[in-house]
């Protein structure tokens, strides 16, 4: 039973002086303003977070995400192509090419590939 107190008040005592040291090491940091506030990418935190988006920005981001997708289909059939018929092989990747291109097309013709506003 002695043995349990010891071991309780060595833990409370322990506890005790890390939680102090703790708060007296921690009162130097407070007192820099610049290294605890949130770290925002160069914006400031407290002004409003609705912040003007372009557009432009997120049709470019669209556009590699599907273009990205779109590479992860075309990987496997390089792989696939030793076990299927070359006919039905060739026409689905051509089939498949003709979408993109067109998609490219309509796309540049709309004008989202172009930058400058």
């Amino acid at each position: 039973m002695n043995k349990i107190i010891m071991m309780i008040m060595l833990a409370t005592v322990i506890s005790t002086v890390l939680m102090a040291m703790c708060t007296i090491i921690s009162k130097k940091s407070i007192m820099d303003r610049e290294k605890m506030s949130p770290f925002e990418c160069g914006f400031d935190p407290k002004s409003s977070s609705r912040m003007p988006f372009s557009i432009q920005f997120f049709l470019i981001a669209m556009l590699f995400l599907i273009f990205d997708i779109e590479i992860v289909i075309i990987l496997p059939m390089v792989i696939t192509l030793k076990y299927s018929v070359i006919y039905m092989w060739m026409s689905t990747v051509i089939v498949f090419m003709i979408i993109l291109i067109v998609g490219l097309y309509h796309e540049w013709n709309n004008g989202v590939l172009e930058w400058a506003i």
